[in-house]
């Protein structure tokens, strides 16, 4: 019974996963362009994601308590500057990444 309840979760993730994918392709059919505010949206919605995951990362950080925030201000620092230098999301993000990991481990 447990095998049969697994296969039915995965067809229905599967189906659901299929039709959020195919979704915009049936509400867009038409040859006219895309609507402004979905135009806009999507030029909006990466920095909204990106404002929300600094947030999230950011929220249990507290600068009272050693060590009062430094390696998480660094992390930041060096994605901030290293993406207006590049111009490269995944290369900043990697870099801040490695930035945090090595102050946690190896400084602090």
């Amino acid at each position: 019974m447990k095998d049969l309840h697994s296969l039915w979760l995965v067809m229905v993730m599967a189906a659901v996963t299929a039709a959020i994918r195919f979704a915009p392709f049936a509400v867009f059919r038409s040859a006219d362009a895309t609507p402004r505010s979905i135009t806009r949206l999507g030029s909006q919605l990466p920095r909204a994601v990106m404002g929300m995951l600094v947030v999230y990362c950011l929220r249990n950080t507290s600068p009272a308590v050693p060590p009062h925030a430094l390696p998480e201000a660094a992390a930041c620092a060096v994605t901030a500057l290293l993406f207006l230098w590049r111009r490269n999301t995944l290369l900043s993000i990697l870099a801040g990444t490695v930035c945090y990991m090595l102050l946690i481990q190896m400084v602090f």
